[in-house]
Parts: structure tokens; C-alpha cells; sequence
């Protein structure tokens, strides 16, 4: 199930800026253990019973609850256990998005705070132990939900797949001095979320000692930082990273999120007394203070994130799992594109091209129009959006699989598919999107937000969806796994499936030595 939203045309230009109770008994801790009927849509958690739905080919159980809601007093606090029901619950609608303002086509305006819920999605015979793959959807920790992906084809491919919603923006990352342990609390409810697995996969039909935790953008910096965090250390055993570089991304500093913070308190009124002021600001007041296009992150330096999970990574001080990691080829050409659909806005000028670079590069932009000269391509956004993706994505996402192969099992991809779905109901890009920013997900899962894939891309959507269902299962890919400078970098498109020359594509030598 979706949400249904209504998005303004000039918001797919943040896009990259940056998806019935019965009677009964309530269960016992030893009964939510037991392996899961084949087929059954009635299953006994740790905290009571619940009915869910099938199709014949899977079963799907939403709007569980995995922690108490985070109202009141407990606004702004470490997500306490779920109370306990007695009874049979019913699991067949999500349960609200986390409060977040409008913004990104994936994001479901909300005021709620009553939000951590998540869902189960398995295959209908789901009578042994399955691997098990837990989404943390996108949106900059600002926006999103997990139910916006429909996880139907993981699913059908073998794997329990959970999706989660936590806390976002102000709710879940608000670094200020009165509300210790706020700057982290989106992530936090992501282990809660990873507690409740290990306790009930196997009701499930899931293995609880073969978690696999995966995320995209925002998603993808929180699994970056449980990575790094000391305290989801057993809490899962293989991790997915997309479009999410942990060498330059995944925490802030104290000192940028309080300055942050500072700023929402004075825009409210809180200076003094915060703490209590602020439990009592409606959170419609809040979201308008923080803004619509923040990026939240955890801050590194604390119990639950000691360190930047790139000095993390450098260090070897991380949970060391097999990792999957990956980026799209063309990320930045959704954000370019994005800002052409803004009122009033129109394809970038030629003459617009060489600004835009020394606006971003500065005193190194010479070096870059050189090495970018705008002749070389068919039009100024396109070439602009090449610069950023080769200095903002490519670059990063390398450096991250170099980190990650010294110390664990790395594999890496590029998801290079040309021919890619673009947002429903918009109008036609100026030029191709290709493997924009989000790219990759219509392939994974059903996505309202996406028009359809073609009918001969099938058997590629298939071997992608073969491909994570198997890593999820054993760690391994089809590909070797990424070693030494260069490492493999495996390119994923319709038309070729095998190894390519990413430093040379992306221009990685150029970048390192631009500093």
C-alpha cells in the first residue's frame, strides 16, 4: 500500500539536495519464536499477535508497532519497547509517516509523532529461514516512509523484507545541549527497529542470524553510520549501500548541529527553559522553523556515533560485514533536470555553464572547465551534470569501497542503465535522465512514483533483483569482490552486465589530484 500525495511541480528540484481486532490471548516471548506457518497470515510476535494479508504469492503484515510513540514527554527521547496487546491485531494498513513537511515527490506531508511502526513482507510458503533484508528508505532523513516501497518482487525472490519509519528532520536529529541524545534519534529508532528483527524474524519465516541492513541516500548514510555505531554492533550481518558515499557522508559535527538547532529554538521562542518549551511546540511550528530542505545527519563524537563513519572506515573501527555498495552513473542529472522544472525556470543556457562551475568549484575551476570543456557535450546541463556526479558521487563511492575492502568482503556496482523510468505525471526532461539519482529503486520495487519500466527490461529488473536477494543470502555477487586501487567495479544495465573502467569513466585521477 501507498501513500497517496500531491506534490508542487518545482519540488523535483531538491530531489538530490539530496518513495479488525478478535479475541484471543496474548502471546508468550517463547511462542513469538516459533517458526512461522507456511502461508499463514496470523503470526505471534514478542508483543502480541497479528493478522496480515496474502496475495498467493506473498504475505504482508503493516503497521506494526516496534517502539512506544515518541509523544509528550517522551518527545525527544530514545525510543522506548512497544506496550504489549492482548488479542489479534490487525496488520493490513500502514501505520502513519513521521512527521515531515512537503518537499520531495517521495515525501507524505505529516504532522505525526505516533509514527514507529514498521511492515513485513515475505514469500507466501515462508516456512524456513530466509534471509532477511531490512529497507531504511531515503529522502535526506527529511522525508519519506517505508511503505512508499512496495518490496512484493524481493519478496517473491526469497527474502523477508521489513521496512521501517523513523523519526526525521527536527523530530529525529535536533543537536541542542537540553536534549541529550536528540541529534541521533532517527538512527536509534532504526536499531530499535533492528532489535524487534533479531527478536521476530523467525516467526516470519526469516533467519535472525542473517540480517541484512540496506538503504538509498538517506538511507544509505544511516547504513553507513551503523556501520560506525558501536551500539548496532550484532545487530545485523551484511549491509547494502546505494547512492550514499560513506567516505564523505553520514554524521555532522557538533558544532553545525547546534548552530542548527540554536536556530529552531529562537525561530519558536524556546531560549529559555528549552527543554520543557520545546516538548510543547506543535510540530507543524517546528517543521516550518527547521525548513523544508535541511540535511539531518547523526553527530559524530557521541556514544552512538563515536566517529565519522569515514574515519571510521579509514581506521577499521567499524562493524565489519560483508558490504554491497554501489552508485548510479548519472546521479546528479535528476537534480539538474529537477531545477528545470521549477516555475518559471528553463534548460540551462550555454552561457550559464561556466558560472555554475565557478560558483561551486572556485578557484579550481579552470581546471575543471578544462577538463569538462562544454564542446564535449551535447548541451550545458548535461555537462554540468557530469562534473557533479564525477566530484559528488563517483569520486566518494570509490574512495568508500577502498575503505571498506581493506578491512572486509566489498563488492561494488554501477548502476548504468540508460534506458530508466522517469517521475510520473512530470513533464519530459530537456535531455535523458539515464541512471539518475533513485534510478535503481523501480527496478527493486514497485514504485508509484516512477512511470513503468519497459517490458524488455524484465529480465534485467529479474537479475538485479537475483542479485540482491543473493548477496542478502550469502555475501557474494556474480562479480569478484572489490581489492587493491583500482578494485572491480561491476557496471549493471540491460545491455551489458560486466566489469568497467570506472577511474577512467569518472575521471578519478583528475579529481584526487584537484583535491
Amino acid at each position: 500500500m501507498t501513500h497517496t500525495k500531491s506534490v508542487s511541480a518545482g519540488s523535483v528540484a531538491a530531489l538530490a539536495l539530496g518513495l479488525v481486532l478478535g479475541s484471543g490471548l496474548a502471546p508468550t516471548a517463547a511462542a513469538a519464536t516459533r517458526p512461522a506457518q507456511s502461508g499463514s497470515t496470523v503470526v505471534s510476535t514478542t508483543h502480541g499477535t497479528v493478522r496480515g494479508s496474502t496475495d498467493g504469492q506473498v504475505r504482508s503484515f503493516q503497521g506494526i508497532p516496534y517502539a512506544a510513540p515518541p509523544v509528550g514527554e517522551r518527545r525527544w527521547r530514545a525510543p522506548g519497547p512497544a506496550a504489549d496487546w492482548t488479542g489479534v491485531r490487525a496488520a493490513t494498513a500502514p501505520g502513519p509517516a513521521c512527521a515531515q513537511p512537503q518537499g520531495l515527490p517521495i515525501g507524505v506531508p505529516s504532522e505525526s509523532e505516533d509514527c514507529l511502526y514498521l511492515n513485513v513482507t515475505t514469500p507466501a510458503g515462508a516456512d524456513g529461514e530466509r534471509p532477511v533484508i531490512v529497507w531504511i528508505h531515503g529522502g535526506s532523513l527529511m522525508y519519506g516512509t517505508g511503505d512508499l516501497y512496495g518490496p512484493e518482487r524481493l519478496a517473491a525472490e526469497g527474502a523477508v523484507v521489513v521496512s521501517m519509519n523513523y523519526r526525521l528532520g527536527v523530530m529525529g536529529f535536533l543537536s541542542d545541549p537540553s536534549l541529550p541524545g536528540a541529534d541521533g534519534l532517527g538512527l536509534q529508532d532504526q536499531q530499535a527497529a533492528l532489535r524487534w528483527v533479531r527478536e521476530n524474524a523467525a516467526a516470519f519465516g526469516g533467519d535472525p542470524r542473517n540480517v541484512t541492513v540496506m538503504g538509498q541516500s538517506g538511507g544509505g548514510y544511516s547504513v553507513c553510520d551503523h556501520l560506525a555505531s558501536p551500539l548496532s554492533a550484532g545487530l545485523f550481518d551484511r549491509a547494502v549501500v546505494q547512492s550514499a558515499p560513506c567516505a564523505t557522508g553520514g554524521s555532522r559535527t557538533r558544532a553545525e548541529a547546534e548552530a542548527d538547532a540554536e536556530r529552531v529554538v529562537a525561530a519558536v521562542g524556546c531560549e529559555k527553559n528549552t527543554a520543557p518549551c520545546m516538548r510543547k511546540v506543535p510540530v507543524a511550528t517546528l517543521l516550518e522553523a527547521y525548513g523544508a530542505f535541511n540535511e539531518p545527519r547523526p553527530v559524530a563524537g557521541t556514544k552512538l556515533l563515536p566517529l565519522a563513519p569515514a574515519q571510521a572506515l579509514r581506521t577499521g573501527k567499524f562493524n565489519r560485514v560483508p558490504v554491497l555498495v554501489g552508485v548510479n552513473h548519472d546521479e546528479e542529472r535528476g537534480r539538474v533536470l529537477g531545477e528545470e522544472l521549477a516555475p518559471g525556470a528553463e534548460p540551462m543556457k550555454s552561457e550559464e555553464y561556466g558560472p555554475a562551475v565557478r560558483e561551486r568549484f572556485g578557484d579550481r575551476a579552470d581546471a575543471v572547465l578544462k577538463r569538462y570543456p562544454l564542446s564535449a557535450f551535447p548541451s550545458a546541463g548535461e555537462a554540468l551534470a557530469t562534473v557533479l556526479t564525477d566530484a559528488m558521487w563517483s569520486v566518494p563511492a570509490l574512495d568508500t569501497a577502498r575503505l571498506l575492502s581493506q578491512w572486509t568482503p566489498t563488492r561494488m556496482y554501477e548502476f548504468s542503465e540508460r534506458d530508466t523510468p522517469w517521475f510520473r505525471g512530470y513533464p519530459a526532461p530537456s535531455f535523458d535522465q539515464r541512471a539518475q539519482h533513485m534510478a535503481e529503486l523501480p527496478y527493486l520495487f514497485d514504485l508509484s512514483l516512477f512511470t513503468d519500466i519497459k517490458d524488455e527490461q524484465e529480465p534485467f529488473r529479474e537479475r538485479m533483483l537475483r542479485t540482491w536477494v543473493g548477496f542478502a543470502a550469502s555475501g557474494r555477487t556474480d562479480w569478484p569482490a572489490f581489492r587493491g586501487e583500482r578494485g572491480y567495479v561491476q557496471s549493471l544495465s540491460s545491455q551489458t552486465w560486466t566489469r568497467t573502467d570506472f577511474t577512467a569513466d569518472h575521471r578519478y585521477a583528475f579529481w584526487k589530484n584537484l583535491g
